[in-house]
């Protein structure tokens, strides 16, 4: 494995991004838990409530009821977005996926250390609920994607001249 020269900066946004994710998603979390009883629903527009239901799966609730299973999944995903990490930090945007993937997927796992399940508090019409961790680890894989899609490019580019 060879560290990628950009590292200590990426780091540094990367962690600065993490840690603005992981304030937001608890705190709204927090605001949401005050707000609404367990399992209680406040609409705000004919398509969007505010509710609290909590989650001990993964995405969509997938593996509830199974915490090895999903402390498992957690963990080697999250080596490998650190392994990644370290060796394409040079890369353009892979220090905002990181951030993004990692700041969620902490915010989450603090919920299910402290709570035993995750706190779920967006409810669009037709769709689970969901927190600011899952926005922002869905936007971080957008973001991964982006970046792997430049960097094939780039290596197509170089290898093509």
């Amino acid at each position: 494995m060879t560290i990628s020269p950009g590292v200590g900066r990426a780091a540094v946004r990367a962690g600065l991004v993490a840690l603005v994710v992981l304030a937001i998603d608890q705190i709204t979390k927090v605001l949401a838990r005050d707000a609404v009883p367990l399992g209680g629903r406040d609409e705000v527009t004919s398509f969007l409530d505010v509710v609290h239901v909590r989650n001990d799966g993964v995405a969509f609730s997938a593996f509830g009821g199974k915490p090895w299973i999903v402390v498992l999944l957690i963990s080697l995903a999250l080596v490998a977005l650190l392994y990644y990490f370290a060796t394409h930090a040079d890369q353009p945007l892979v220090w905002l996926a990181t951030g993004l993937l990692f700041g969620g997927a902490v915010g989450n796992i603090l919920d299910r250390v402290r709570d035993g399940a995750v706190t779920d508090f967006i409810k669009f019409s037709h769709w689970p609920a969901f927190n600011v961790a899952d926005v922002a680890i869905n936007l971080g894989v957008v973001v991964l994607i982006i970046a792997l899609l430049r960097e094939d490019r780039a290596n197509g580019d170089r290898q093509s001249a």
